[in-house]
């Protein structure tokens, strides 16, 4: 009890003091996740608009294996970009291996399917409610992607807040695309499983009350964003 006293307490001062080596690490896991978010909703919200307004052969395949992605395990979206950048994979003249870029494009692999899944329910139920309205405007199907996307800005915000918050909670492709190196791609979640591990509890605490306060703040920011959407087109 003691212990677990000297800890919680010598976390509230890391906290206090904003020590130089959280902020570091917090600033560095922000700054991937974000990009990763951003790169994954330019590719996965466009990809679900053009899935949801069209007809063609595959697509009902398409449509499960992208909501069967939905799932992918972060492991092995780690081995899979570990192979492909490590120096006998395809890609190991990029010199990119154990880098923020190798972490960045794990995460964006690991949420991109998401987005697209997610946008391609809510741009689809659009399309089936005002399809008929669009065409009487002269909207074609390749135009009515765009427009809904448009239309739907405020709940396709809410669904990259769920892929940033998949991408800065990632542990397992994380570490091994990333190889947890101290002051280069030493994120919070790889730090909190490190410090736990070696007993260091203080580091270990400050950053999960962190990252705790992360995600409460994201589904604040979905909340706050929904209830903007409803009240402006409710």
């Amino acid at each position: 009890m003691n212990s677990f006293s000297e800890a919680a307490g010598q976390t509230f001062s890391l906290l206090a003091s904003a020590d130089a080596k959280l902020v570091d690490i917090v600033l560095l896991s922000l700054r991937m996740s974000i990009t990763a978010a951003l790169i994954g909703g330019v590719i996965g919200l466009p990809l679900g608009a053009v899935i949801a307004v069209n007809e063609f052969r595959g697509r009902r395949t398409l449509i499960v294996i992208l909501n069967a992605l939905m799932g992918l395990p972060s492991v092995v979206v780690g081995l899979l970009v570990y192979l492909l950048l490590s120096r006998a994979g395809p890609l190991g003249s990029w010199g990119i291996l154990f880098t923020p870029t190798a972490i960045i494009i794990a995460q964006t692999i690991l949420i991109m399917p998401t987005l697209a899944a997610l946008s391609r329910q809510v741009i689809g139920d659009a399309w089936h409610e005002y399809r008929e309205q669009l065409r009487s405007l002269g909207e074609t199907k390749l135009g009515a992607a765009p427009t809904l996307l448009w239309d739907l800005k405020f709940s396709l915000v809410t669904i990259v807040l769920a892929g940033f918050g998949r991408a800065i909670s990632e542990v397992g492709a994380v570490m091994i695309v990333g190889g947890n190196i101290d002051g280069v791609t030493r994120v919070m979640t790889t730090t909190i499983a490190l410090e736990t591990s070696k007993g260091d509890l203080p580091l270990a605490l400050g950053l999960g009350f962190i990252l705790l306060f992360i995600v409460l703040a994201l589904n604040a920011a979905a909340y706050v964003v929904n209830d903007t959407a409803q009240r402006r087109y409710g």
